[in-house]
């Protein structure tokens, strides 16, 4: 498995907390709006500068936001 940094990793599993939460509760613009602000922050990190994205990087990385905790608690609702 990769090493990601601890930002990259932390963004991901808000964005998987804030996608659940949207699911639960479909049109809040709130909870769109930040799942597109931790989408940039993942998407254009600067660890993906120094190397391509391949699906099976962006694979692992889902499953450590998906697998590493459940940050949901520390979001509004």
């Amino acid at each position: 498995m990769r090493t990601f940094p601890d930002d990259v990793v932390r963004a991901q599993r808000e964005w998987s907390a804030t996608y659940r939460q949207l699911a639960d509760r479909p049109g809040r613009t709130e909870l769109r709006r930040r799942l597109y602000r931790l989408s940039v922050q993942a998407f254009f990190h600067p660890y993906w500068q120094q190397r391509r994205p391949r699906p099976a990087a962006w694979w692992e990385l889902r499953e450590l936001g998906r697998t590493a905790g459940d940050v949901s608690e520390r979001l509004p609702r």
